[in-house]
């Protein structure tokens, strides 16, 4: 008996303790919700591009542009931004709680992560439904620094999503680049990312 009343109390500590461990429920605001949602609704389709504005002219992005919603969680969305023959680059969306985080991961052609990488930036207001500015964060602004690029420090990334176009557009002073994107036509869902698997 005595044995009986030791178990069932070490159930009953077992059993609190694994309601306080849970993970609270993640939090989020309707326009961030509304936001995610609409990208995540295109989850497993591809779509080509066109650069809109470039100014000044940039290199580095000649070749077919191809963005793949390629990954959808309730929490992340990982989305591949395809150059031509260059797999490098991942657009890293997250609900982090206090709003949303863009995150760029850079692979090298062999997986491993580019020197640049994961720089981005963290939602600072409510947005909209429909568009969400992503302004540099520390981490970011410490990597730029670094690689001597401090001009970056000002960058703002924006996303815009709409039923029949999705934009990504970096601007900061005297920078705009701008890459829209045709969501009525998906097309050919690209080769896996760097440093990705199925």
């Amino acid at each position: 008996m005595k044995k009986t009343l030791i178990a069932a109390g070490l159930l009953s500590v077992f059993a609190a303790n694994a309601q306080i461990v849970r993970p609270a429920p993640l939090v989020s605001i309707p326009t961030h919700d509304a936001f995610f949602d609409k990208l995540k609704a295109l989850c497993g389709k591809a779509f080509a591009g066109e650069i809109a504005v470039d100014n000044p002219p940039a290199p580095g992005f000649e070749g077919a542009l191809i963005m793949h919603v390629r990954r959808c969680t309730d929490t992340e969305l990982q989305i591949p931004f395809h150059v031509g023959d260059n797999h490098s680059r991942t657009w890293i969306i997250t609900k982090t709680g206090a709003g949303l985080s863009l995150k760029h991961d850079h692979r090298n052609k062999d997986g491993s992560h580019d020197e640049q990488t994961m720089y981005g930036g963290h939602t600072v207001d409510a947005g909209w439904p429909n568009s969400q500015s992503f302004p540099a964060d520390q981490y970011s602004k410490e990597l730029f620094a670094a690689r001597g690029i401090p001009q970056s420090n000002g960058n703002t990334w924006q996303m815009y999503v709409y039923p029949e176009k999705f934009t990504y557009r970096l601007v900061r002073e005297g920078r705009e680049f701008r890459v829209e994107f045709d969501l009525t036509k998906p097309v050919a869902l690209p080769p896996v990312p760097w440093g990705y698997a199925d």
